[in-house]
């Protein structure tokens, strides 16, 4: 299954999302999101996300765009004003090549051209290559949005990447084992309501004890609750006592944040070793287990 979804950057929980299979495209499921966008919303995305027709569409919605630029658009460009180093207004023209998630019609009647913000960021972090990326929005007021909140904007992008593994291992939703479609929506779902709730109890402790949501930890605020819930639901009828442990539970929660990371990066490796073991190839009644199993080695795939 491939899944795109929408987060708030605030608080981090889901908003919405749109499923498919493996083979449709981001953007297409992208596009499924926009009813669940409201006017005066910002669209923070991946440069994958970056195209004209979304930009146009979306602002005719009343959303504003901020993406990294698509490292394929290198012509099409014209500069319109000079707004400051590393900071212009440009026209993106419109190509004669329409999107195959487009009509003819739609595509003609788009405008030939599209002012936009382009902004040149660069990140230095000590002890690494200086990084220089291109950021492009909507968003045309210098003044009211100067380049280095567009930069310090962008730079939180990041945090969604952090979310999906909250969801995926942290929850344990990166298998599901429900045998039907109906069953493994239903699984689905339940992740996404798990989840939201947890962010929902981070939020009231960040709240309650000043403390920023963003630092308080995901994995240790769900084992908290897995340990406090059977015993709150022993005094779910009285609700003074449930009060009074809600609260000594959030203060829990909200005094341990996590160390403040910045430049945390998070490498998609697994850390353990898995076991030397054979593959299951045939039914277990079937399968014969090869000698010297400790030193066996997975065979190579011939070449055809």
């Amino acid at each position: 299954m491939r899944i795109v979804a929408a987060f708030s950057l605030g608080s981090g929980t889901l908003l919405t999302l749109a499923k498919g299979a493996l083979a449709a495209h981001e953007r297409i499921l992208f596009h499924l999101l926009w009813d669940s966008f409201d006017v005066g919303d910002v669209v923070l995305a991946d440069r994958g996300f970056c195209s004209y027709a979304d930009f146009y569409c979306l602002s005719q919605r009343g959303v504003d765009s901020v993406m990294r630029n698509n490292q394929r658009r290198k012509a099409g460009v014209e500069e319109v004003k000079r707004l400051g180093k590393g900071e212009r207004l440009i026209h993106w023209k419109k190509t004669k090549v329409c999107p195959k998630w487009l009509d003819r019609e739609q595509w003609q009647n788009m405008p030939d051209t599209l002012l936009v913000r382009e902004a040149t960021i660069t990140i230095d972090v000590p002890g690494f290559r200086s990084e220089t990326i291109v950021v492009v929005t909507t968003l045309l007021d210098h003044k009211e949005y100067p380049q280095d909140a567009l930069a310090e904007l962008y730079r939180r992008r990041w945090m969604a990447e952090l979310y999906l593994p909250d969801i995926k291992i942290s929850l344990g939703m990166d298998v599901l084992r429900c045998k039907t479609p109906d069953m493994v929506e239903k699984e689905l779902w339940m992740h996404i309501i798990a989840y939201n709730l947890i962010r929902s109890i981070m939020c009231q402790a960040a709240d309650a004890h000043g403390v920023d949501s963003q630092r308080i930890s995901f994995k240790g605020t769900t084992a908290t609750v897995r340990q406090w819930a059977p015993l709150m639901a022993t005094v779910e009828n009285d609700t003074g006592q449930h009060e009074r442990m809600l609260t000594v539970m959030l203060k829990c929660i909200a005094r341990d944040p996590v160390p403040l990371r910045p430049n945390r990066i998070e490498p998609r490796a697994i850390k353990r070793r898995p076991k030397n073991h054979q593959l299951m190839t045939k039914p277990r009644p079937e399968f014969k287990e090869a000698p010297h199993r400790s030193r066996y080695k997975k065979p190579k795939t011939p070449h055809l």
